[in-house]
């Protein structure tokens, strides 16, 4: 049975227990969100040397690492070495999108060092295997793609992104209404060049039910992609968009009579003024499912700071009720991430989600910012230090200061407003 089924049952499971405690959340009361859909514990019945994470309504606000080899750069041990620091730098799960090299092997590796759960987007190893053995992609079957996502699911991945909601419908509001930039999701521009090259419907969409037995089995989190999320502020809540959110919506209803767990996938780039309402709408539709956004992306114009765009983005809409963000890294656009982009990223996307937790009333949230509080009241360093979602980067920088005072900042020194208090204090 999965943990929808169980929970429908009144079962509280042991994964149910250790997400509850981490949260701090009563057993039952998550129980009755994970029957009711609005959150998911992201684990594969056989990935079992990892730690249980839910995701969802009244939780903490996760975040994910994207990683991987592409086709021009390959370097395996670089993608071990990012996701090592993706989780030092406090990232919650991680997604290996390799398109390059042996894709089985990386995907091992990826997972025997990163102890947290991992997603996958199966259709880009079956696009890489079709390319290897055939002149075009698209002469893939749906068979193909199938096999890839049992294996996935066999070896032991805990969720995964399949863009379902492609279909024709859809693709049919894109091309009447236009669009600046068209597809930027890469699953998403797959499958619609394979329904044209076939002229068929997305076969995850019409073997939705094949895919649902294949997720059952393994109790693994379907996290249903946006295949027409919008690339550019301009395309943003548009009738591809919001068309295919519509059919996301019913799969997951769907889904969810299967006692297959299901995320929904969110927009990219969307103004700071249609955040909250895609967020709204999103929840309605999908009746309150779990909410996985990329970003978003308040503004286009920032190549090389996107992961400031993508945090002030992700912070608007987690306040405004989504529950798991996607970072954006500083290479976004640009090129392949670095192991230092990576770890900016990831902290980016750790600074928006603990500002929504506190926004959201989390009682942990709270906790932990009034005592940073007080070791600042205190001019506790390791305090503060051991507090931050950065202690790496808060030591280095208070290492730098010239003045032989420890008790204060080179910035007010002597004038530091908490030292004169404390001075005055004592004098009186």
């Amino acid at each position: 049975m999965t943990q929808i089924e169980l929970a429908r049952q009144g079962n509280i499971t042991d994964e149910v227990n250790v997400v509850a405690q981490d949260e701090g959340i009563e057993p039952e009361e998550l129980a009755r969100r994970i029957a009711d859909g609005q959150a998911v514990i992201t684990l594969n019945r056989v990935h079992t040397n990892i730690r249980p994470l839910g995701i969802g309504r009244g939780l903490r606000v996760k975040v994910n690492a994207n990683l991987g080899t592409s086709r021009d750069a390959f370097d395996v041990e670089e993608e071990i070495n990012k996701t090592q620091v993706a989780i030092e730098a406090g990232a919650d799960t991680i997604m290996d999108l390799s398109t390059g090299g042996d894709l089985p092997a990386i995907r091992r590796k990826i997972m025997s060092v990163a102890k947290v759960p991992i997603g996958t987007v199966p259709i880009y190893e079956a696009v890489a295997r079709a390319m290897d053995s055939a002149s075009s992609f698209c002469e893939m079957s749906p068979d193909d793609i199938f096999e890839v996502i049992e294996e996935h699911l066999k070896g032991g991945v805990d969720f995964l992104t399949v863009h379902c909601g492609v279909n024709l419908r859809a693709l049919a509001c894109m091309e009447d209404e236009g669009r600046i930039m068209d597809v930027v999701s890469r699953g998403g521009a797959l499958t619609i060049a394979w329904m044209r090259y076939h002229e068929k419907d997305n076969p995850l969409y019409t073997g939705f039910d094949r895919l649902l037995d294949l997720a059952y089995e393994y109790d693994a989190t379907l996290s249903l992609g946006d295949g027409f999320r919008p690339g550019a502020t301009a395309d943003a809540s548009d009738r591809a968009q919001i068309q295919e959110l519509i059919t996301l919506g019913q799969l997951q209803q769907r889904a969810l009579k299967r006692g297959v767990q299901v995320m929904i996938e969110g927009p990219g780039h969307v103004p700071m003024d249609q955040v909250q309402a895609n967020v709204l709408l999103q929840k309605r539709l999908c009746h309150g499912a779990p909410f996985y956004v990329l970003g978003p992306l308040v503004t286009d114009v920032a190549p090389g700071y996107d992961h400031i765009t993508g945090a002030i983005g992700g912070a608007l809409a987690a306040w405004a009720g989504a529950d798991f963000l996607c970072y954006v890294t500083p290479a976004e656009h640009l090129r392949l991430p670095k192991a230092a982009d990576v770890r900016e990223g990831v902290i980016a996307s750790k600074i928006a989600a603990v500002a929504a937790d506190l926004a959201r009333g989390n009682p942990k949230a709270k906790s932990r910012e009034q005592a940073m509080s007080r070791c600042r009241k205190a001019l506790d360093w390791q305090g503060m230090y051991d507090l931050a979602i950065d202690p790496e980067t808060a030591r280095a920088s208070r290492s730098q200061l010239p003045s032989s005072d420890d008790d204060v900042c080179s910035m007010c020194g002597e004038f530091c407003a908490i030292k004169v208090q404390q001075e005055s204090l004592k004098k009186t």
